[in-house]
């Protein structure tokens, strides 16, 4: 994408340190915006935020484990100081524990809950918070959730973590449709990524031949691959030009969707 269309906004992006949410802060800067990353790992986030500083965006970092009601608060104000405002929120933080349903672990799925669903809850809290008319930015804006295919479809090994995406489905149509009704000026909306080769994506793949569902790494990508319409896995830079869309005016009148950016995979 290219052109300034978030020239202005003010983003926080969660897990924005590495990975998909580092690719979605570098699209924000370079569609305009001034980004603020968030995340637990410091020394990674301060770096990531500096790199965007060197391509000229106005940015920043804010230590932020997104399963603490108090941080929250003080990252979304951070927000407002740093950059002058805050339009948009990108929940990207999220962890993924694989297992079959047999051999699941209750404290695996609480850690999962805890930060896929309730850490996502916590951002569009205090989003709305200082996005509606009032607030501590007050100009509105968007929110947009990082849910996952998994949501979507039924693929073996990830029970619980296809259980906490699916919730954030569920969660960002609601908050879609309080945002709305209640006059706060913020649109939500979710993505639903494709498998990528991040850290993240390739530790399921490991986690597959693992656990005996394919006989090894290239294996178990190429059967994401067989299930995917276009024959390639997702890239970051796919995600992030979807987030760019949604938060920009360009999707002025769409809010509690969940966008598939998953090569077909899904349908």
């Amino acid at each position: 994408m290219s052109g300034k269309r978030l020239e202005g906004r003010c983003a926080l992006v969660t897990g924005g340190a590495r990975g998909i949410g580092a690719s979605i802060a570098e699209a924000l800067a370079q569609a305009g915006a001034s980004v603020m990353i968030g995340d637990i790992l410091g020394d990674l986030g301060k770096q990531t935020a500096a790199s965007l500083g060197k391509s000229g965006a106005k940015s920043g970092f804010v230590a932020l484990d997104v399963t603490d009601d108090a941080q929250w608060e003080k990252a979304a104000a951070a927000t407002v100081a740093t950059l002058g405002g805050f339009d948009i929120l990108i929940n990207n933080a999220g962890i993924e524990i694989t297992s079959l349903v047999v051999d699941v672990k209750a404290e695996d799925l609480r850690r999962m809950c805890d930060v896929n669903i309730v850490g996502t809850a916590l951002g569009m809290k205090h989003a709305f918070r200082a996005m509606r008319p009032g607030g501590a930015a007050g100009k509105g804006g968007a929110v947009i959730n990082i849910a996952s295919v998994a949501a979507t479809i039924a693929f073996p090994s990830i029970a619980g973590y296809s259980g906490t995406k699916s919730a954030v489905d569920r969660m960002t149509r609601v908050a879609a449709m309080e945002a709305g009704k209640l006059g706060y000026g913020v649109r939500v909306n979710c993505i639903y990524p494709g498998l990528i080769p991040t850290d993240m994506g390739m530790q399921l793949a490991g986690d597959i031949v693992r656990l005996g569902l394919a006989p090894d790494a290239n294996a178990a990508v190429g059967s994401v691959i067989e299930r995917t319409p276009l024959g390639r896995l997702a890239e970051v830079g796919d995600i992030a030009d979807a987030a760019v869309f949604l938060a920009s005016n360009d999707a002025r009148f769409v809010t509690g969707i969940g966008l598939p950016v998953d090569g077909g995979m899904g349908m």
